[in-house]
């Protein structure tokens, strides 16, 4: 298969290993938001050199496309991001924090998938998500 199907899922990949790696290692005493806060800086400074520098670009019409989806996200971004903070300083396991959490999404997002997106499951998955909740049981 072509390197654009695989390359965007070890982007994934490799970014949520040093998301929660780095997520594990900011002090306890730093501030979660205004950390954050220094985040999102970083991440707004390199979106614009990005969208500038190699993006065809008309920021007023880019602008006018951008929908509550935008801002839902940035909301969904500061929840995820703060609770993955307080999650490792609540004393969770960088092994088990992200692993139970994302099989909770996963399961959720199954579900909402059937109900909202005419998407099907098989039994086969049905069994893997059956399978991926007993998981949960084994490690708690």
């Amino acid at each position: 298969m072509k390197l654009m199907v695989y390359l965007p899922m070890v982007m994934v990949i490799a970014s949520n290993v040093i998301y929660h790696n780095v997520s594990k290692n900011t002090p306890p005493d730093a501030n979660p938001m205004l950390s954050l806060a220094g985040t999102y800086l970083v991440s707004f400074i390199c979106c614009m050199i990005i969208y500038l520098a190699f993006m065809p670009h008309d920021f007023q019409t880019d602008f006018r496309h951008l929908n509550w989806s935008t801002w839902a996200l940035g909301l969904a971004i500061i929840g995820l991001e703060a609770g993955y903070l307080l999650i490792y300083r609540a004393g969770w396991a960088v092994s088990q924090a992200s692993l139970i959490a994302n099989i909770c999404v996963a399961v959720v997002l199954a579900v909402m998938g059937v109900l909202f997106y005419k998407e099907h499951l098989d039994l086969k998955q049905v069994a893997g998500i059956v399978f991926c909740l007993i998981g949960i049981g084994l490690l708690k």
